[in-house]
């Protein structure tokens, strides 16, 4: 960009890709401060996206069916009235973020080549359904994988010049690839805990100290054991403890490792979903106007007929093989693991300010 000085005719001031100012053994560290100043006052938020299903918002190739539901009817019937690759009847957790940045939602990896050098310079998601912090057995890309594009699309970096936040969001797909390879048990799960939460913090400081994020923000787990795929097999009466107790010892140690890495709450902010769950899943009396909105909170909208089908799901005659409610916008959960749009918007209302606050300073 230009720079101009009272008459002086205007020098040009070399950046990097992205448009932050590039180093150079010329230039004073005062001058560099002025520049990373200048830039971050003027620079438009990015946001960059990192995990899975509950983040994604295209990025999974439709692989047919039965193993890329988000490709089909029903998905997507209240946004964007069709199936476009969100695990949702519309918007999911990556959506909400950007509007309470008040921007649009970043482009997903897989669109990008159609997109606009606007959109791109937005940021981008990189979430894909079926990722973890680790490999789940899923064929997909885990969080290192996704940080590792990220980086080979910005070579070139220098820390804190613009306002470049990531989301990053793990929603449990370790712990039940951990559970799933031991026959079903969740203790496989629970003991699989501290091995996921060290790569974890090792890809949270990678975000930072390598990828040049200015903010990190950290989802922490919802409530597994309430998800319908656990409270099914309890006929939709209650919630798995074993499962919610998992979900609770991660969230401790998550606590712990950003204290570690931040312990002036600087940089990352753990955005906390454990507790709005919680409010709408488990307490049925607890006077909140927007807990009644929501019919069923333990059944999902979309219901297979047998507990190891999907939602989606046909038989060879094209005969739809699962029950769909009238209004997702009662339900909390869509399918047997993901929320509706109606859950998301609810949830988002309880940490849009707090996002907010966080990535203003």
């Amino acid at each position: 960009m230009l720079l101009v000085v009272g008459p002086l005719l205007p020098a040009v001031e070399a950046s990097t890709e992205d448009g932050c100012p590039a180093g150079g053994e010329r230039a004073s560290k005062e001058q560099g401060r002025r520049s990373r100043r200048h830039h971050q006052k003027h620079a438009a938020e990015e946001l960059w996206v990192f995990g899975d299903s509950y983040a994604d918002t295209g990025n999974l190739g439709n692989l047919g069916r039965e193993l890329t539901h988000a490709w089909y009817d029903p998905y997507g019937k209240t946004f964007p009235r069709r199936p476009a690759g969100r695990f949702s009847d519309g918007r999911v957790l990556t959506d909400f973020v950007a509007s309470a940045l008040g921007m649009r939602t970043p482009v997903a990896y897989k669109a990008r080549r159609r997109a606009s050098r606007e959109t791109l310079a937005r940021g981008m998601n990189f979430a894909v359904g079926g990722a973890g912090v680790l490999d789940t057995g899923n064929f997909q890309r885990n969080i290192s994988a996704q940080i590792d594009l990220f980086q080979a699309m910005h070579r070139t970096q220098q820390r804190g010049c613009g306002k470049r936040t990531a989301l990053v969001v793990v929603s449990g797909n370790d712990y039940a690839y951990a559970a799933d390879k031991d026959n079903g048990t969740m203790q496989a799960a629970i003991a699989y805990i501290p091995t996921v939460v060290r790569e974890l913090r090792e890809q949270l400081r990678r975000l930072r100290d390598e990828a040049g994020m200015r903010r990190v923000v950290v989802t922490n787990l919802h409530p597994m054991g309430c998800t319908p795929v656990f409270t099914r097999p309890l006929n939709y009466t209650g919630c798995d403890p074993l499962a919610n107790a998992g979900a609770a010892q991660h969230n401790a140690a998550l606590r712990s490792v950003l204290a570690a890495l931040d312990p002036n709450n600087r940089t990352f902010l753990l955005l906390d979903v454990h507790t709005p769950f919680a409010a709408f899943l488990l307490d049925d009396n607890n006077g909140d106007s927007d807990n009644k909105k929501f019919k069923s909170t333990l059944r999902p909208c979309c219901e297979s007929f047998r507990p190891d089908g999907y939602c989606g799901e046909e038989d060879e005659n094209g005969t739809r093989q699962y029950t769909l409610c009238d209004d997702p916008g009662r339900y909390f959960y869509w399918d047997d693991v993901h929320p509706t749009q109606a859950a998301w918007a609810a949830v988002a209302r309880t940490f849009r300010a707090a996002v907010k606050s966080f990535l203003s300073t």
